[in-house]
């Protein structure tokens, strides 16, 4: 018997538990488990992107969350906030910020009260394909796990308002696309840990992301490489896009089709690890190869919903409650900060008979010989 005070929740009302343990408690006690919440939004133009993000980390005892909106010229708006994790899995509040599931794998109503920031929204996501999950993600650093994710994506369309101090986004679902992004299990957040051996050499990391939405399908290339450019993680994807939600026809569809692999070709800006072009193969088990191409129209910065931010990082105990804001110009930042290289940015693409339109994420941190980087930070020549 365990000692202790009530660690049930409503969800241990359901038939879903994987160990004996209510389900407040992970599967592993892990301090770098997680569970996690992310969508963007973004106008085909370019005109506006906004993400969003929230969750939580049981071992660390924090539940954390972010809303952030850019538009062309202005500067970028973000708000943050953190508390003491609850033990009710189903309370995803942080003070004027809160999540809805309305509709498991179909619609999701995301909410953020007036504050000091002078961000708020109240948006309404709502699915245009099945649930894809991507293929477990597992990376190492020596004997241990760094990363053991699972993640599931859909595409979606948004509708609703979103303010911030330089003016008003009416998000119009027949303009607005997103992206839906459901993770957990283990990765790097927070404050790092101390002792031990001190790290051979430098941790680096290569990601690429890139859901992209065509006339009636989608596309998604999910890429993660060692230093050398070897392939740790790589997968393609297409899945068929629905007209409304209620046309999909299950959490999944069964008719999303996997790729044999997928290839990726980065240009960067000079003197930055910024994508300045990018393509993708898409290598089916049988025909022909179908490459992509993408052109950035519009930058965000991740650090806007803590991903590697100095002081509202992911996973950072910041007290019982504490809520937070900034506004930056991206077009002022030094590219080549660790807190800037993370990035999303809205591109235009082509396979040389249809054009579409999607996000292309990038981080790319320590050496990656491909691209000529050689040092922790070094740009492109």
């Amino acid at each position: 018997m365990r000692a202790g005070g009530n660690m049930l929740n409503k969800l241990d009302d359901y038939p879903i538990h994987q160990t004996p343990e209510p389900i407040a408690y992970p599967a592993t006690s892990d301090r770098n488990v997680y569970d996690r919440t992310w969508f963007n939004g973004y106008a085909p133009d370019g005109s506006y992107y906004f993400g969003i993000g929230m969750a939580i980390y049981p071992s660390r005892g924090i539940l954390d969350c972010a809303f952030s909106v850019v538009q062309p010229g202005q500067r970028q708006h973000c708000f943050y906030g953190s508390r003491r994790a609850p033990l009710e899995r189903t309370d995803m509040r942080v003070g004027p910020f809160r999540i809805e599931v309305l509709e498991p794998m179909r619609r999701t109503r995301v909410i953020l009260d007036d504050n000091a920031s002078g961000v708020s929204c109240d948006l309404t996501f709502s699915a245009r394909t099945g649930a894809i999950q991507e293929a477990r993600q597992t990376l190492w650093s020596g004997t241990r796990r760094s990363m053991d994710a699972t993640r599931f994506d859909q595409f979606g369309r948004w509708s609703g308002v979103v303010r911030h101090p330089e003016g008003e986004i009416r998000v119009d679902p027949t303009v607005c696309l997103g992206t839906k992004d459901r993770s957990w299990g283990v990765r790097g957040v927070g404050e790092p840990e101390t002792g031990g051996a001190p790290p051979q050499r430098l941790p680096g990391f290569f990601f690429l992301w890139a859901p992209l939405f065509w006339d009636d399908h989608v596309t998604h290339a999910i890429f993660f490489d060692g230093p050398r450019g070897e392939a740790l993680i790589r997968e393609g994807i297409v899945a068929p896009l629905y007209a409304a939600e209620d046309e999909i026809p299950g959490v999944q569809d069964g008719l999303d089709e996997r790729m044999a692999t997928a290839r990726h070709r980065v240009q960067y800006h000079p003197g930055s690890r910024l994508a300045r072009s990018a393509e993708l193969d898409l290598v089916p088990l049988e025909g022909d190869i179908r490459t992509i191409s993408m052109e950035p129209i519009l930058k965000f910065q991740m650090k806007g919903l803590g991903y590697g931010h100095p002081e509202w990082g992911q996973g950072m105990w910041k007290g019982e409650e504490a809520l937070g804001g900034e506004s930056f110009d991206p077009r002022q930042l030094d590219l080549l900060a660790r807190e800037n290289i993370h990035v999303q940015q809205v591109v235009k693409t082509s396979d040389g008979t249809r054009t579409g339109v999607g996000v292309l994420e990038q981080v790319c941190i320590g050496p990656y010989r491909p691209s000529g980087f050689e040092s922790f930070l070094d740009g492109a020549r």
